[in-house]
């Protein structure tokens, strides 16, 4: 199997927690987005359901698929949310914001009574950090931000590069939020948890990538089927 057919996969099995009346939050990037396909053919049968996005990409693709939608105003607690993750370890922590939707994914994460990870099996890893870390970081004050969060990273014993994130035109990548993206390069993060509270505390930094204590389970397809770590009940 492809890749990509891994990935349906993983987006099947997830759609199978799906319950009418379920109020969803819809992840973003490529797993995600076939998880969104296989729900819109779903809700074309018939399934009620009402969803948040995590992402103006993702809100689109819902609605083209006739998606109900709602926001986080409106609906301000979700029973779950299905996303994807650029990596995940055996205790479920994630590496999230390849696709530069990390704050509005941590929003709608928290704001749900579980989250369950869909990715193919590459995703998993013994120690997080071999992806680059996001770190969604506001215009002003670039600078200062930037030499902050290096210290905070050597502190935090994951030392390493620190690239302002740009598009294929050389120009500087927006977020949906109007912020710019710092992608860390540490090789490998050996205390997660103490490096989120060093970002977090950096008045410059609006959100990063580390979810940690967000996700309930983990679906990881691979060549000889489904992995699930964690509890999809």
């Amino acid at each position: 199997m492809s890749p990509d057919d891994l990935k349906k996969l993983a987006a099947a099995r997830a759609l199978e927690l799906v319950t009418p009346g379920m109020r969803l939050g819809l992840g973003t990037g490529s797993t995600a987005k076939h998880f969104v396909d296989l729900l819109g053919a779903r809700v074309a049968e018939g399934l009620d359901v009402l969803c948040v996005s995590t992402s103006e990409v993702t809100e689109a693709q819902a609605r083209a698929l006739a998606i109900p939608m709602s926001t986080l105003d409106e609906t301000p607690e979700l029973d779950l949310t299905i996303d994807g993750a650029d990596e995940v370890d055996r205790a479920l922590r994630l590496i999230k914001g390849g696709g530069a939707a990390l704050l509005r994914e941590k929003i709608v994460a928290a704001a749900s009574a579980r989250m369950v990870v869909i990715a193919d099996e590459t995703k998993l890893v013994e120690r997080l950090g071999r992806f680059p870390l996001p770190i969604e970081v506001v215009p002003f004050g670039l600078e200062a931000t930037r030499r902050a969060v290096l210290a905070a990273m050597a502190n935090a014993g994951a030392p390493g590069e620190l690239v302002l994130r740009r598009r294929p035109d050389g120009s500087i990548l927006l977020t949906d939020g109007g912020h710019y993206i710092l992608d860390a390069h540490p090789g490998a993060i050996g205390d997660p948890e103490r490096l989120a509270v060093a970002l977090s505390a950096i008045p410059g930094v609006v959100e990063h990538g580390l979810f940690l204590g967000l996700a309930n389970a983990a679906i990881l397809a691979g060549k000889d089927g489904l992995i699930v770590l964690g509890s999809l009940d």
